[in-house]
């Protein structure tokens, strides 16, 4: 017999760290190889941690809220085979693999006025996403106490000093004069000099009222929602279309496709189709920011948004552009699926290069999304009304039409692209008819 190490895994790009969300095994569990162990959040996806060998579960390392570098132990295993010497869990540093992420997920603390770390509890090392957190709250970190292992703070400490109030008392007036211009304003004043970020945690309760606590989950669109908003300016622009002759199209067909084909024709496949028609043909609008470059991705992969009752999930049709209208309902049919049934891979959700929001599902007939970050645009698809038109030869006419709403990263993309790309979009939907297109 052996022990043998389950660590924790890159579930991303950039990803340098995950939180243990929820334990599915528990000591003296056997498991195959490839069996689900855990369920892992991060910044970026909520994935599944699988095991590398199959035996039985010897002892687990990481607790549920933990949050764990990429190479860090997590649990282990003990195998069949030759007996090994145990393995001893020893610091992070121990536990790393040998090739670095490239982000390089453990730095040493900065010593900036804003940030002591020398002595206290926090003296040592920590994550980027930590420093981060406590640099934008103007937090102390040797006022901090970690709950991690060997005492070191993660970002649920960090969140629970702010919740707890402390981080009003680290963030004096000549501390943030040094930070952003906002920052600036915000210290001129001795009522103002606390965060932002700790006047929502004060929100008196009132009888009957009820907390819900934040999950790993919530929090990761929040803080990708937040980054999104922060750092890339938004800009917004809509166009009509008129979708009748889609409608007749649809109608017409949908019910012998459902008896050939097992799944529902949605208008959603038609959407997208044209969409990455137009991409292909204006690729500015497939780009991504990146600092001293803006990067234009070569295959068109969607991103399309789906909701459940406490989260959203943004898998990706790859190489949408490729595929016919049925090859994109089929993938949509089957990613919505695996989100609804807890089954999407965090492979599923990587990769997209622009996004799709159906919100017309839900009745929305104009929205404003905010862009899926690091993307450039996010196109949201609303609903399908009747509504008079006038019509060329000036004779009133009722016509199905829809609006579609783009959101757009304005570092990297302008009106006359943007406007070029939605009236193509338009165009191609306006011609999908009846003898006119084709499914297959």
């Amino acid at each position: 017999m052996g022990i043998e190490k389950i660590t924790m895994p890159k579930l991303g790009e950039s990803v340098t760290e995950g939180t243990i969300e929820k334990w599915l095994v528990a000591p003296g569990d056997t498991v195959a190889k490839y069996d689900s162990l855990a369920e892992v959040t991060t910044d970026k996806v909520t994935a599944e941690v699988p095991s590398s060998f199959s035996g039985t579960i010897k002892e687990i390392i990481a607790k549920e809220g933990d949050t764990i570098e990429v190479g860090e132990t997590v649990c282990l295993i003990e195998i069949e085979g030759d007996a090994e010497a145990p393995v001893q869990v020893s610091s992070p540093k121990a536990d790393a693999p040998a090739e670095k992420p490239a982000e390089k997920p453990v730095q040493e603390a900065p010593k900036a006025k804003s940030q002591p770390v020398t002595g206290g509890k926090a003296a040592g090392r920590f994550s980027p996403a930590v420093l981060k957190m406590s640099q934008e709250n103007g937090i102390d970190l040797a006022q901090v106490s970690g709950t991690g292992r060997e005492g070191r703070i993660t970002r649920k400490d960090i969140q629970a000093f702010i919740e707890s109030g402390g981080a009003q008392s680290q963030t004096a007036p000549q501390e943030v004069a040094v930070q952003e211009e906002s920052q600036q304003r915000v210290a001129s004043s001795d009522q103002q000099s606390a965060p932002e970020q700790a006047v929502s945690s004060n929100v008196k309760l009132e009888n009957g009222d009820i907390e819900i606590p934040v999950t790993s989950v919530r929090r990761a669109i929040a803080n990708n929602m937040v980054r999104s908003v922060t750092e890339a300016p938004h800009a917004w622009m809509m166009i009509e279309v008129d979708v009748t002759e889609l409608v007749l199209l649809r109608d017409s067909v949908k019910k012998e496709f459902k008896e050939k084909e097992g799944f529902n024709l949605t208008y959603f496949a038609f959407f997208i189709k044209a969409i990455s028609q137009a991409l292909k043909e204006y690729p500015e609008m497939n780009s991504m920011w990146a600092g001293d470059t803006i990067v234009m991705k070569k295959d068109i992969n969607i991103s399309i948004a789906v909701a459940t009752d406490d989260a959203l999930y943004v898998p990706v049709i790859k190489e949408t552009d490729e595929k016919t209208i049925k090859g994109i309902g089929r993938e949509i049919h089957e990613l919505a699926g695996k989100v609804r049934n807890g089954k999407l891979k965090s492979t599923e959700m990587q990769g997209g290069t622009f996004t799709v929001n159906n919100t017309g599902s839900f009745g929305s007939v104009q929205s404003m999304g905010i862009i899926n970050y690091p993307q450039a645009a996010i196109l949201q698809v609303e609903s399908i009304v009747k509504r008079p038109v006038i019509m060329d030869n000036g004779m009133m006419a009722a016509r199905d039409m829809v609006n579609l709403c783009l959101s757009l990263d304005h570092r990297v993309l302008d009106g006359l692209v943007c406007g070029r790309f939605l009236a193509r979009v338009k165009e191609l939907l306006e011609g999908m008819a009846k003898d006119k297109t084709s499914l297959y």
